[in-house]
């Protein structure tokens, strides 16, 4: 279990550091969003467990060659009552960090669900008493506000899409329609379980940077995956008029113009997005460029290897936790 300890602490520390930098800054993933969300999750996931592996086969090394029966000795340890005079005060150390690691990820994810829930059933309370129910959209509510406002609001059979008039007013059918086909989309792909993942992982590790480019990268592609799910529904133009009217706030004289000119209308727009999320201007600046300027999908090989990478990082640490002796 020695070599095994060094190794998952070495992919704990490229999963920390240089692995999401080098995502983060990918050009590709704008190709593949879908692709790069999995290689995210795989990234975050096996982080998450390389760190508290390594930690915990360090500390049990003296008592097995592998996790499985130094884990049976740990508990006999335990239950027995016997001499720990085994286990060194490195080793006790090594093991209590991994036990409390591993505690206040849990707790950080259920802490960070109980709040969620409890600020959506707020809002569930504020939206029935200051909105009506849309006569045209099922599932759909609508807020008497002139700003241009647009979002879902999980809550399983629950759930609802938010409009305000000032959106209405703004904007045409085929662009509501985009709007509301990618509100939608959020809805269906679950998009909020992933925020709330990652959401709570920034909060139990705020100085680590995979958790906090992770979070942001996961927000900007979601909101790509959105827009390709309206994609299906409207045309490239009516999408990319949407975003930048309701970023702006305002419509253009020649809506046909905005669009072609969306890029720069960027600077004073780019102040939120159809979803109602508020985004950083670069961020929505990019989403434009790539419904403006598509590039071609990542081939078959490209998206497989990258698939393939997530799949083995999500094998390699369970498995050098289980059948350590194997590599030394």
């Amino acid at each position: 279990m020695f070599w095994a300890s060094y190794l998952l602490a070495a992919l704990a520390i490229v999963l920390a550091w240089p692995a999401p930098i080098a995502l983060s800054r990918a050009d590709w993933t704008a190709r593949a969003p879908f692709t790069a969300m999995v290689l995210w999750q795989s990234i975050a996931l096996a982080g998450g467990l390389s760190m508290i592996g390594a930690l915990l086969v360090w500390g049990l090394e003296p008592l097995g060659d592998n996790l499985v029966a130094a884990s049976a000795g740990f508990l006999d340890l335990l239950l027995d009552d016997a001499s720990a005079r085994t286990l060194g005060v490195v080793h006790v150390f090594a093991i209590s960090a991994a036990v409390l690691l591993f505690a206040h990820l849990v707790f950080t994810l259920a802490l960070t669900f109980v709040r969620i829930r409890r600020q959506r059933s707020r809002h569930r309370d504020m939206l029935t008493l200051l909105s009506s129910p849309s006569a045209q959209q099922p599932a759909t509510v609508v807020i008497n506000h002139p700003a241009p406002v647009a979002y879902c609001l999980p809550g399983g059979a629950h759930s609802v899409t938010v409009m305000s008039d000032g959106l209405m007013d703004l904007l045409t059918q085929a662009e509501l329609d985009a709007v509301l086909t990618h509100e939608h989309a959020h809805l269906h792909q679950r998009h909020h379980l992933l925020l709330w993942a990652f959401a709570a992982w920034r909060s139990a590790l705020p100085w680590l940077p995979t958790s906090q480019l992770a979070q942001r990268a996961v927000s900007e592609l979601i909101e790509m995956l959105a827009d390709d799910e309206a994609l299906r529904r409207v045309d490239r133009a009516t999408l990319v008029r949407a975003i930048v009217i309701v970023g702006s706030g305002e419509v253009h004289p020649d809506r046909d113009e905005l669009a072609a000119s969306a890029a720069d209308e960027l600077p004073r727009a780019a102040r939120a997005d159809p979803t109602g999320r508020t985004l950083g201007n670069e961020s929505t600046a990019h989403r434009v460029r790539r419904l403006l300027a598509p590039l071609p999908p990542l081939r078959r090989l490209q998206q497989a290897a990258a698939l393939s990478a997530a799949g083995l990082l999500l094998v390699v640490p369970p498995a050098l936790l289980v059948v350590p002796e194997l590599v030394g």
